[in-house]
Order: structure tokens, then C-alpha cells, then sequence
């Protein structure tokens, strides 16, 4: 069937003549084919008028960007310009020796443990300065400013990616791309038990707040190998504060006169006291002025004439009097009689003299840097004639002075890390080992900077004597069935007044079979408070025999008898 193209309209010749023209393509007995149709005026209409529009718009945008607004974009293209600028890797883990995270990297960035003892190990990181920038190329790129992250940023920063970043005329970032994220930082293993550490921090804070101490540090090293195995140092910063940027508390770390940004294990210049005797009777032993059985007596002073005033002869005390003394006692009691002969010399006793009180405390490592990478070190002090006439304008050095040198008071100054290794020189018959803060997979030696030529014989009198100050001597709070430990206590009087005290206790256990050293400092205390160092190491020992038994009985691996 046809259907008129004109709807209510007569069909036109020319339309019946069209149709029938097309017949031939049209089957009329099943009504099938086609009827060609011509297109309608309004079709092409709406088809010319639609290519009309799209090129009137385009020709509106070509002239609103190049004519319009050419000049404003094309100033507003230069303004802007695509930098490529170094892209800061994710920095590397640091690790306790048990595997124990103590930093890592977060959303909102780095992330330390939340223990405290720590703090002044790990450091921080800071935002460049002026200074860095002369070699830092990225002024958001974050550095190591204390402690680990800084001693060891080249190694934790890893190597630079690559971002780019567009930057409009006023400097502004108007956004950022990574192109490269480069290389992730090594991670770091430390020898530290921080769990230890943290406890032992704990302990010389409690006992600082109740006893009115400064402050404190300890430190413990392996004595073969040199690996630190805990330290901390009180008080100390918060390295969270710095990534929460805690105004607050930074400032009133900087305010704060216990410098709690001071890691007194490696900073912190003390004087010494007692805890210098042992390295004193090993010189007395070395320069053969007495032997080891020879007993001294102590009246509880020796009394010095004064050629200035004959009636009045200078006094120089004892603690208390302690009787007839020899070398082991005289280590066990702490007498300073003993001492102040064997150093300075009295009544027929030849002492070692200022010049070899000077020279065993170097060989022992004392006024001088250690080579710990936990620097930087203080170098400290050792009194000498030169020393006094260059503080004191060129005045001349007495007896007294060597007498008081020779219990280490006057001029001494040393730092825990000094005197922890002086005290494995003297557990491992003389090796003076270098401390580090890495941990090693060799239980054999360790980097040793010199062999203090001692005989070992020698070496085990004054161990004998720093055993007897356990067994029955002035650190038998650190008496323990196990482990048996070896010690030495210091009280050092401070200023002249001598109102405040340093009290010390340092050691070594197994004492069969040495491992470890430590020494502990509580800092400038009331000099009526009578607990001290020795309280703190009994804590801490305590605390160990629950928690680290591997550390009170050692493995054979690294319990082996010690040769010279």
C-alpha cells in the first residue's frame, strides 16, 4: 500500500509519476522493495544551520582566548611556569637490637616510640636552614637535627625522586605531580635494647624527682665488642613534639636549665671521684711503688705541715677512718687515705705523682674522645701543673692538688661514655674498645683503638677488689647470686661549698667472665642524700633478672674466657 507523502492534500501528477517510476523496484504482488523519496528542504535546512552554529561558537572561542583575552592568559602562562624539583623518599626504619621499631614513617609524618629514655639517641628531624640550603636543593625536604636521624641522615634519607610542581609569579604552588619517588632509605638495626633503656630512664627520673638530683645518665656496653647495648639520659625532649610541631613544648625544652636537649652520656662533663681509684691502683701496680698485701692505715685523715703556718698543718679527709687497708680493700671501702699515698706519697709511701696520674688516665681513654658515632663528644679534663697554671693564672701545683687528683676530684671532668670504657679496658684486661651504637652480627672483637700494656695479673687484683665492694664493700646493693657483678662506686663533691654531690657506680658482669660494662652518674644531688648511683643500678639489675635473662646468663657464643 501507498501512503500519500501530504497529509489532507491532493497527490500531484508529478508525485503519481515519481511513484511510478520506482515500480520496477517494487514487487506489487507481496508489496516489497523500496520507494526512493527525495530529502526535504527542512532537513537540509536544520542541517546547514547546525554546522552554522558550531562554527560561530568555535569562531567566538578562538576570539575570546586570542583576541579578547589573548593578552591576559598569555601574561598569566608566563607568570606560571613547571618546575622539576627533588622528591624526598620515605626515609628509612630505625630498629632496636630485638627487632623494635623506635622510628618510622606515617601520614603525618615521621613517628618515634613512645617510650621515653630515648629521645636524645634518636633525635629529630628539622626543616633546612639557610646554611643547608647552600646544598639542599629541596627546602621541604626534612633533615636529622640530633641523635641518630642526624648522625646517619645520608644513610636514612635514601636517594631523590623527581616532582614536578607548577609555580605561579608569587611562588605560589599551584600544584604537584610525582614523577619519580626514588629510593626508599636504608634501614638502620642499633645495638640498644630499647625496652631496657627505657626502663633504666624511668628509674634515674624517679629517683632524680624524689631525691632532688639534676639530673642522670647510664650507658652499657659490650666489652669485646663495643656495641652499646643501653643508654639514656635524663632529662630529655620529646622527638614527637617536633612532628606535631608543639610550640609549646619546644619552648619550653629551650627554657628549660636542665638542658634536656644535652645527652649527657657523651655531653655531660662530671666529676669523677672515687670511679677513678681502679685505673689509679692499676698505675700504682704497673709502676711498682707498692705491693698489692701492703697495708695503710687510715686514721680517717693524713695531716700535711704547712710551712706557712707550722701550727696549723692542712687536713686532708678521709670519708671515714677505715683501719689498716690493703690495695683490694682499700678498692672495697673506697679509702682515700690509701689513695692520696699511692697517688701523692706519704709517710715513707712513694705515690705515682701527677705526671703518671695523667698518664694512665689517658691510656685509659679519660681526656679524650672515644670515637662513639654519637657525636659530638666532650673531650673532658685532666688536671696537670700546665692545666692549673693556664686556668688558675699561672699558679704553681701542690701536693694537695695531686692528693686530691689522685681520689679524681679537682680538675677531673669525664663523660659516661669515657668512663664506661675505661671500665671494659680494665674487664678485658686491656682493650680499649671503640663504643658503637650499630648492631653487629660478629660476637668476636670489635674496632679497638689501643692495648693498655698491663700484665693481666695485675688487671685481676683490682678486679678481686672491685668484687670485694660488691661482696662487702660500698656497692653491695648490687649483690646478686647472679649475676656476680664487679663495682666501683664515686661520690664527688662539687664547688667549694661541697653541698652537692655527683654519685656514681660503674662495673662489670659476669664477673667470671666478663661481657658487659656499665656506668651510671646521678648529677648534682643534695650531698646529705646517701642514695644514689648503687640504687639505681640495683633497680636496674633487678628489673633484668625478670626481663632479660639472656643478659644475666649469656649464651656460650659470647661468653668465652677473655685473653689479654
Amino acid at each position: 500500500m501507498i501512503f500519500d507523502k501530504k497529509l489532507n492534500k491532493d497527490i500531484e501528477p508529478d508525485e503519481i509519476f515519481l511513484d511510478s517510476t520506482n515500480l520496477s523496484s517494487l514487487n506489487t504482488q507481496q508489496f516489497e522493495g523500496w520507494i526512493e523519496k527525495p530529502i526535504s528542504k527542512r532537513v537540509i535546512n536544520l542541517t546547514f544551520g547546525f554546522f552554522v552554529v558550531v562554527i560561530v561558537i568555535f569562531s567566538w572561542k578562538v576570539w575570546n582566548l586570542q583576541i579578547k583575552n589573548g593578552e591576559t592568559l598569555a601574561k598569566r602562562s608566563e607568570r606560571n611556569s613547571l618546575e622539576r624539583v627533588p622528591y624526598p623518599p620515605d626515609r628509612g626504619i630505625i630498629y632496636d637490637r630485638n627487632g623494635k621499631m623506635l622510628a618510622w614513617n606515617e601520614k603525618e609524618g615521621r613517628t618515634y616510640y613512645s617510650h621515653s629514655g630515648l629521645y636524645n639517641t634518636l633525635g629529630y628531624l628539622g626543616y633546612p636552614t639557610k646554611k643547608d640550603l647552600e646544598t639542599v636543593t629541596n627546602p621541604k625536604e626534612r633533615l636529622g637535627r640530633d641523635g641518630i636521624e642526624k648522625i646517619f641522615n645520608n644513610i636514612l634519607r635514601g636517594q631523590d625522586g623527581m616532582m614536578i610542581i607548577e609555580v605561579n609569579a608569587l611562588g605560589e604552588v599551584q600544584s604537584e605531580s610525582v614523577y619519580n619517588p626514588g629510593i626508599k632509605g636504608e634501614d638502620i638495626y642499633l645495638s640498644l635494647d630499647a625496652e631496657m633503656s627505657s626502663e633504666w630512664f624511668k628509674i634515674i627520673s624517679e629517683l632524680s624527682q624524689e631525691k632532688g638530683f639534676q639530673g642522670g645518665a647510664g650507658v652499657m656496653i659490650d666489652i669485646k665488642t663495643g656495641e652499646v647495648v643501653a643508654m639514656t639520659s635524663f632529662p630529655e625532649y620529646d622527638s614527637n613534639a617536633f612532628v606535631k610541631k608543639d610550640d609549646k613544648k619546644i619552648s619550653d625544652y629551650l627554657q628549660d636549665k636542665r638542658m634536656p636537649f644535652l645527652n649527657r652520656v657523651t655531653q655531660g662533663l662530671y666529676l669523677p671521684g672515687s670511679v677513678m681509684k681502679p685505673i689509679f691502683a692499676l698505675a700504682a701496680l704497673n709502676e711498682e711503688i707498692i705491693d698489692p698485701k701492703k697495708e695503710i692505715f687510715s686514721a680517717g685523715f693524713i695531716s700535711i705541715p704547712n710551712p706557712y703556718n707550722p701550727d696549723k698543718p692542712t687536713i686532708f679527709k678521709d670519708w671515714k677512718a677505715l683501719g689498716w687497708v690493703d690495695m683490694r680493700e682499700a678498692l672495697s671501702v673506697s679509702c682515700d687515705v690509701y689513695f692520696y699515698s699511692i697517688g701523692g706519697g706519704y709517710e715513707g709511701q712513694r705515690g705515682i705523682g701527677i705526671s703518671n696520674i695523667e698518664k694512665y688516665s689517658r691510656m685509659f681513654g679519660i681526656g679524650t674522645t672515644t670515637g662513639f658515632e654519637m657525636g659530638p663528644e666532650e673531650v673532658g679534663n685532666i688536671p696537670s701543673p700546665a692545666w692549673k697554671a693556664d686556668v688558675f693564672d699561672g699558679e704553681e701545683w701542690t701536693i694537695g692538688n695531686t692528693y686530691h687528683s689522685s681520689i679524681g676530684q679537682y680538675g677531673f671532668q669525664v663523660t659516661p661514655i669515657q668512663m664506661v670504657r675505661a671500665i671494659a679496658a680494665i674487664a678485658n684486661n686491656g682493650k680499649l674498645v671503640i663504643p658503637t651504637i650499630l648492631k653487629s652480627k660478629n660476637y668476636d672483637w670489635g674496632a679497638v683503638s689501643s692495648v693498655i700494656d698491663i700484665d693481666k695479673e695485675k688487671f685481676a687484683i683490682v678486679k678481686e677488689g672491685m668484687r670485694m665492694a660488691v661482696t662487702e664493700g660500698t656497692s653491695q646493693g648490687v649483690s646478686f647470686l647472679v649475676p656476680k657483678i664487679a663495682a666501683k662506686t664515686g661520690t664527688a663533691e662539687l664547688g667549694a661549698s661541697k653541698s652537692y654531690v655527683n654519685s656514681w657506680n660503674v662495673g662489670f658482669f659476669p664477673y667470671e667472665q666478663p661481657i658487659y660494662a656499665y656506668a651510671v652518674v646521678m648529677e648534682k644531688g643534695p650531698v646529705a642524700n646517701t642514695i644514689g648511683g648503687v640504687y639505681v643500678m640495683n633497680r636496674l639489675f633487678n628489673w633484668m633478672i625478670n626481663n632479660r635473662p639472656d643478659y644475666i646468663n649469656p649464651s656460650p657464643t659470647t661468653s668465652e674466657i677473655l685473653t689479654p
